[in-house]
């Protein structure tokens, strides 16, 4: 009997299963600005009413669910963005459909026509215009060409005239005050006025002559005081040309002594690189001169140099 009451009293004191695996509350506020020390208070929790910190394996099995949690919340991001992707396309869709039609191109050009007159015309008399085949004009009464030595001008005549009949003459206007002194071309046919008007620059008067080309045109060939220079125009007041579309025949570059092919070479390939919005020779040299002194200065510091 004393063995069954002792066990008794054991059985009493000790607590029932039910009473141990009792569910004990968690009480700890989430601040969203400390969120580790929460997960401290999380993890004190668990240490205290479970076993988990005596697993040999706990570092992993932490690492496992936070990985878990994070490819999860990266996934319900990336199906949110998708949605606002989608919706923002049929946005645009409808927008699309709304917007009034454009109007048709033939419209378009008669619009253009009516403000700018002429259209290309009209553009081509207000800008330079594209040279002729000589580098120069093809006019109604008469067309002129050019190299950087000469002028050539040729006035179409009725067929059969006589030399006789034709006056060509080159006279100096002198302004009213005597500062700028102008050469003035005069051609006409049996009195009759064919050219007249203001050269674009001087020429030497001495060096310049016409004749009769098979009674049918009259020839002019005018020398050119400055011969590194196009001219824009013949005469005052006719349109000017593009000087930049000028294209000189390559087989009269040696014709020329060194130092003026030099010059007209160096012309034209300044000018092909203006186009192409590329540097010029002078810009190309100062660019070298400015690389050689960097190499040969390389203690100096050029990142934070203004260049022109």
């Amino acid at each position: 009997m004393a063995i069954l009451s002792e066990y008794e009293e054991d059985d009493h004191k000790k607590p029932s299963s039910s009473a141990a695996s009792a569910k004990k509350p968690f009480n700890a506020a989430f601040d969203p600005s400390d969120p580790l020390g929460f997960l401290e208070k999380v993890f004190e929790f668990v240490a205290k009413e479970s076993d988990l910190f005596k697993s040999d394996s706990l570092v992993a099995d932490v690492n496992a669910v936070v990985r878990m949690v994070k490819d999860k919340v990266e996934a319900e991001e990336k199906k949110r963005k998708e949605g606002k992707v989608e919706g923002g396309k049929v946005e645009n869709k409808i927008k699309e459909v709304e917007a009034p039609l454009p109007p048709k191109k033939e419209a378009v050009k008669e619009v253009v026509m009516e403000e700018n007159g002429s259209g290309s015309k009209a553009e081509e008399e207000k800008g330079a215009r594209a040279p002729n085949k000589g580098n120069g004009l093809d006019m109604d009464k008469y067309s002129w060409g050019q190299s950087l030595q000469e002028v050539n001008i040729s006035v179409p005549v009725p067929p059969g005239t006589k030399s006789r009949f034709i006056t060509c003459e080159i006279k100096k206007n002198i302004s009213k005050l005597g500062s700028k002194e102008s050469l003035q071309l005069l051609i006409t046919l049996s009195n009759c006025l064919c050219l007249q008007g203001e050269l674009y620059q001087p020429v030497k008067v001495d060096d310049c002559f016409w004749s009769l080309e098979d009674q049918k045109s009259i020839s002019i060939l005018l020398t050119k005081h400055n011969q590194m220079e196009w001219w824009k125009y013949l005469v005052k007041g006719e349109p000017e040309i593009d000087t930049q579309k000028v294209e000189p025949e390559n087989s009269k570059l040696s014709d020329l002594d060194p130092e003026t092919r030099s010059t007209v070479e160096k012309m034209m390939f300044d000018q092909r690189q203006k186009q192409m919005g590329l540097p010029t020779s002078d810009e190309m040299q100062k660019q070298e001169i400015l690389k050689k002194f960097m190499t040969e200065h390389p203690e100096m510091d050029f990142s934070r140099a203004k260049i022109n």
